[in-house]
């Protein structure tokens, strides 16, 4: 076993695929949404897409299962649903705890922006006491309760930084990669992670360096040293193509327990 290998033993962790749509929500499927449990610790989601709450809610789930959240880009497919979970908050179910919200530079001003332009007549001073905001820089290592986040940018936004995110904590790994260009430093960053659910926008080969595509993944699969690899914000050509992926795809509503 290689000794970089998270621990298989300790609490169950489940991780919910809540949306695994590309930008355009190909063949129906919900943008970008992934709840991590862990049992007596503080859930976390990775990324906010637009139909948060509907994903969240069909799942049985609210929006105080979680007590961190973490942004990859500021894309609206992957924060575009911060305000309605905002507003969920002050008026539906009010949040119980302080709910951290880490991501790139400029994620509270351009979410506070976003929810000052789609609810103008809402202030959230009430709420600012549960909300926490925290920056991620590539290369930073961020303890977020019992996790330890690390993160590093990925090639798809300029001049915006846009991260791919590993979570440890209670000896379970996830590593996300965010929407991303090919990165030798995501091999790095998801060694010896029990999952790691990987963006596969395109399934040609394909000119666009900011999104990955199923050839370049397939081809350099085996330097993944990883337990399992799922593949998510799936586009059109890829679902088109379903049945030629030998890689793991993910779907709305799966369950992943490591």
């Amino acid at each position: 076993m290689n000794p970089n290998r998270a621990a298989s033993n300790g609490a169950p962790v489940t991780v919910t695929l809540l949306g695994t749509g590309d930008a355009f929500s190909s063949y129906g499927r919900a943008q970008a949404g992934y709840l991590i449990d862990v049992p007596g610790n503080g859930g976390i989601l990775l990324e906010a897409g637009p139909a948060l709450l509907t994903t969240l809610k069909q799942n049985g789930r609210t929006s105080n299962d979680f007590d961190f959240l973490i942004v990859s880009h500021l894309h609206g497919d992957h924060f575009g649903g911060l305000p309605f979970l905002l507003l969920e908050y002050m008026f539906e179910t009010r949040r119980k705890k302080v709910l951290t919200i880490a991501g790139p530079p400029n994620l509270e001003e351009r979410t506070l922006r976003m929810m000052s332009t789609m609810f103008a007549h809402y202030a959230i001073d009430k709420l600012r006491p549960k909300l926490k905001w925290v920056v991620l820089q590539p290369g930073s290592s961020t303890r977020m309760g019992k996790y330890r986040v690390r993160a590093i940018r990925s090639p798809h936004t300029k001049p915006d930084i846009s991260l791919s995110v590993r979570v440890d904590g209670v000896g379970k790994s996830v590593v996300f990669s965010g929407d991303s260009g090919w990165n030798d430093e995501l091999v790095k960053l998801s060694d010896g992670a029990d999952l790691f659910i990987c963006e596969c926008t395109y399934f040609e080969s394909s000119e666009l360096a900011f999104h990955l595509n199923y050839p370049l993944l397939a081809a350099n699969r085996d330097k993944f040293n990883v337990r399992r690899m799922v593949l998510t914000h799936l586009g059109r050509e890829v679902l088109n193509h379903e049945n030629e992926i030998a890689i793991e795809m993910g779907f709305d509503g799966m369950k992943i327990e490591i």
